[in-house]
């Protein structure tokens, strides 16, 4: 079921977006990008940085969000 009007969709949207930049400037998700399993490769003339275990909390909780606005919109 798609609303009629996605104004309140990107008001959600832009409200989640604030809150996230919010949490980011206030270095509350400091940890963020340092979990186990990332992976840092640091050396004299380059730097490799993999966030492996970062991307897959990323995809899990966008996926529920997905799921709960599917189940109940």
């Amino acid at each position: 079921m798609i609303p009629s009007s996605p104004g309140p969709l990107l008001v959600g949207l832009g409200v989640t977006l604030i809150l996230i930049g919010l949490l980011l400037w206030s270095g509350s998700l400091s940890w963020f990008g340092r979990l186990p399993g990332d992976i840092r490769i640091e050396r004299d003339s380059f730097q490799i940085f993999v966030p492996l275990v970062s991307m897959i909390v990323v995809s899990v909780v966008l996926s529920l969000v997905l799921y709960l606005m599917k189940r109940y919109l």
